[in-house]
């Protein structure tokens, strides 16, 4: 038997077992090495080369999702048993998360500059750095502090954030890593604002840091509220003047049986109540005695004289 016919026994074989259901794309189970004539390659290839697309585009996306994911802090301590209140203090500082802080101090080739983020990556080169110094004259990065080794806890106003894990020193402190001190301070004025180099503290043979300030309303305490003592007079008064008119009220009305005004409690003292303000103003502002003669006196009959009746009567005829 010649090899052309044997592989055209082959293949309607393979179209009596249902090849053709692979040929019109129901079917992407492997195909046998015989069945890869030059007509067949065309099904193959369409089939699997979906298949590779669909799982390279799923890689692609799941790299994009983890490069997108930013690092944040991770505090001293095992995963899943740090402290209940560090994070407490971490979910407070949230808002900042998203801000970058930058200062610079020094001159000529000592200029630097150093660069901060609460929680997020602030180097350009470094990985994890939440705290950073670039050398102003070079563009050196030395990373201060990461946010993978954070310690962080909180005052009544004030709020210390520390990052470790920094690049080692050369000559100082034992050559041990780099520590960053973060004091932020109370400031019920601003988000966040402030930000400035202290000291650098390497003077020791080890625990040497640099110290940094920092001003935020996120490190005030809640205020708490409280009513003054003329406030409380007031809604007492209010209270009692209320509870005043809707007694009075029901009782006239459903006790003594009264109608329209005269439910008011009292109407009769209330309707004089303006009467006796003015009394009660003239005792108290007047300052003239009660009690003062006039100055001008009535005349009495014993000071008129004789009548003009009787000095008349001489005139009258006899």
């Amino acid at each position: 038997m010649s090899l052309r016919k044997w592989n055209s026994w082959l293949v309607l074989g393979e179209e009596e077992n249902g090849y053709r259901d692979s040929v019109m794309g129901t079917n992407c189970s492997p195909i046998p090495a015989y069945t890869l004539s030059p007509k067949r390659m065309s099904p193959f290839y369409s089939c699997w080369g979906t298949g590779l697309l669909l799982l390279l585009l799923l890689a692609i996306t799941v790299r994009e999702s983890w490069q997108a994911e930013e690092k944040t802090c991770d505090l001293v301590g095992e995963k899943g048993r740090e402290s209940e209140r560090e994070l407490a203090v971490l979910k407070r500082m949230t808002p900042l998360f998203n801000k970058s802080f930058e200062s610079t101090v020094g001159q000529g080739q000592d200029t630097y500059m150093y660069r901060f983020r609460v929680c997020r990556e602030a180097g350009n080169h470094s990985s994890g750095a939440g705290l950073v110094q670039i050398n102003k004259s070079n563009g050196k990065e030395t990373v201060v502090g990461r946010i993978n080794e954070t310690h962080i806890f909180n005052g009544s106003n004030w709020i210390m954030l520390i990052y470790k894990g920094g690049d080692e020193y050369d000559n100082h402190c034992g050559k041990e890593q780099r520590r960053a001190v973060v004091m932020i301070s109370c400031n019920r004025h601003t988000l966040a604002d402030n930000f400035i180099p202290v000291s650098e503290e390497r003077g020791k043979v080890q625990d040497c840091f640099y110290l940094f300030e920092m001003e935020s309303s996120l490190a005030c305490s809640p205020e708490v509220s409280h009513l003054s003592v003329g406030s409380i007079l007031l809604v007492t008064f209010a209270s009692l003047v209320a509870v005043y008119i809707i007694g009075g009220f029901l009782y006239q009305r459903l006790v003594v049986g009264a109608k329209g005004m005269e439910q008011f409690p009292h109407l009769a003292f209330w309707q004089d109540v303006g009467n006796l303000v003015a009394d009660g103003c003239d005792f108290v502002c007047r300052s003239k005695p009660r009690n003062v003669p006039a100055t001008y006196r009535g005349v009495g009959d014993d000071q008129l004289g004789e009548d003009s009746e009787e000095r008349d009567d001489h005139l009258l005829p006899m």
